[in-house]
């Protein structure tokens, strides 16, 4: 059976922290393949300022190119309107429907599962994959979600990752960027010569 990760995110931009989770994702699941997924309009976000979907899509595609595990798919952009990972998964479920299909969340993204579109329904359709945030547990989880957690921990269903996450975020990148000051340990190097010759993140 084959086994499918996906990976969503603003990618604003795509940094070496983002490949490390999808790296230790792949490695932990033995999964044959990730997908990345650039949002077009994440429900959940509240940034208004946001690089255009066509940038991050292309940025993304030139940071996973040394990963033959890795893909990415424009199906969170081309859809109008807000997308929901209840839709997406739909898309997937289609397109491979004897895949064991596994999504990456951070911990913080887990607490608030409850409030997604059809939250129940949707973990009956895929796995969970946990990538552990600082300062953010598995015990601080609300009520609504408790006895869903105990039973998908236990079966399998839901696996925290052992690898930490790297301490980088978009936001401080493009902060750094906008001040001209180094960003090349924390990008690839093809993703920060993108960024360059677009002139992105500058005031």
């Amino acid at each position: 059976m084959k086994k499918i990760g996906l990976f969503g995110g603003t990618f604003d931009p795509i940094h070496n922290g983002h490949l490390h989770i999808a790296r230790a994702f792949a490695d932990e699941l033995g999964l044959d393949m990730v997908v990345f997924l650039p949002a077009g309009d994440p429900y959940h976000k509240e940034e208004t300022t946001r690089t255009p979907a066509h940038h991050r899509l292309a940025m993304t595609e030139l940071a996973i190119s040394d990963d033959e595990r890795f893909a990415v798919s424009d199906c969170d952009i081309v859809r109008e309107g807000a997308t929901y990972t209840f839709d997406t998964v739909q898309i997937f479920r289609q397109q491979f429907p004897s895949a064991q299909l596994w999504w990456l969340l951070g911990s913080d993204s887990l607490l608030r599962l409850h409030t997604w579109k059809k939250w129940q329904t949707l973990v009956k359709q895929i796995n969970i994959a946990v990538a552990a945030r600082q300062g953010f547990s598995l015990h601080q989880a609300p009520q609504e979600i408790h006895a869903w957690l105990g039973e998908a921990l236990q079966n399998g269903r839901l696996k925290p990752l052992q690898t930490p996450l790297y301490d980088i975020s978009s936001t401080e990148l493009r902060r750094r960027i906008g001040r001209n000051e180094p960003v090349s340990d924390f990008l690839d190097r093809r993703v920060e010569n993108y960024i360059r010759q677009y002139k992105l993140y500058k005031p």
